[in-house]
């Protein structure tokens, strides 16, 4: 019976990892989208989309941790739409191939925030 209980928790596990890996390609890919449409927020090459989504991620988590704010951009209204702005205009620091301008930022925190209605799990 605990054979069970240890083999129901291991595919627990890679069912969260899938989901999570799940969740980073489509943050990559609404990165891609809102390159494409948005001036003043542009990321080039293949590595630099997966890295994007990688640092976002993890910088909406330290803030969501840290702050107990929700960053996505409709998240919690104004503030959380500022505050993914803020988080996508840091994350060109850290992002190689990343460029974003203030305007671009705000600009694409709509975009991902409209994209983010869209799609059924959250984006950022």
């Amino acid at each position: 019976m605990g054979h069970k209980q240890y083999e129901t928790r291991e595919h627990s596990n890679d069912r969260s990892v899938f989901k999570w890996l799940g969740r980073l390609l489509l943050v990559a890919v609404i990165l891609g989208i809102t390159s494409f449409f948005t001036p003043g927020f542009t990321i080039n090459g293949l590595w630099s989309f997966l890295l994007a989504a990688v640092v976002i991620s993890v910088l909406d988590y330290l803030v969501e941790s840290f702050m107990g704010v929700d960053a996505s951009p409709f998240g919690k209204g104004v503030k959380g739409f500022f505050i993914s702005a803020i988080i996508l205009y840091l994350a060109q620091f850290l992002v190689p191939n990343m460029r974003v301008s203030i305007m671009g930022a705000i600009l694409s925190a709509l975009v991902i925030g409209i994209l983010d209605a869209v799609f059924p799990t959250r984006a950022m």
